[in-house]
């Protein structure tokens, strides 16, 4: 039997994440987010594109970005619940990571590969502020999917797009338990 890491297992059968709205300052500073970055870019990459970047948004940029997102709710014709929500993970947010997806011409790697490796980074993120000790939320909310609010707010490219947003501070309470997936239902077996 190969050798287990049982402390990585018990977390990651136990892991949380912690609302947005818990999430209070402080926040990591650039040195303590550095190792978390890390331990997300280590993330299945086939071929070896790189086919997500990072954007780190701190809480001083936080204000623009919930004005951006009411504007764009009132553009897009959202309603007033939604716009509220939608600019609050901002005007709450502390510290937040931008998974960027940039898909890459390549003869080899279909688009949905890359696509599925900017999740595997955004999980990857979440998992290792988690890890760090930090509440951490992958919350990117509907203004992330408007191709007006990422352009203007993070200048993405014609070939990026928002793979999630991960937003990461101090704990202020933990959240209850919750139910799981059943995996009786959601599991095949094959042996031949």
């Amino acid at each position: 039997m190969p050798a287990r890491n049982d402390a990585a297992l018990e977390f990651l059968l136990s892991r949380r994440s912690r609302p947005a709205k818990t999430l209070v300052a402080p926040a990591p500073t650039r040195e303590e987010l550095l190792p978390i970055l890390t331990a997300a870019a280590r993330s299945p990459d086939h071929g070896k594109l790189e086919p997500w970047r990072f954007i780190v948004v701190e809480q001083p940029a936080m204000a623009r970005l919930a004005a951006l997102a009411e504007e764009t709710g009132r553009r897009l014709g959202k309603s007033p619940e939604d716009i509220a929500k939608g600019r609050g993970q901002f005007d709450q947010g502390q510290l937040a990571v931008v998974v960027v997806e940039v898909q890459k011409d390549s003869p080899k790697i279909p688009p949905v590969e890359q696509s599925y490796s900017a999740g595997a980074v955004c999980l990857a993120l979440l998992n290792a502020a988690l890890a760090s000790g930090w509440g951490a939320n992958w919350l990117s909310g509907w203004a992330s999917h408007d191709r007006g609010f990422s352009a203007a707010a993070f200048g993405l490219a014609e070939n990026e797009r928002i793979a999630g947003i991960v937003h990461i501070a101090t704990e202020s309470s933990a959240p209850p338990e919750r139910p799981r997936p059943d995996l009786e239902t959601l599991t095949t077996w094959m042996s031949a």
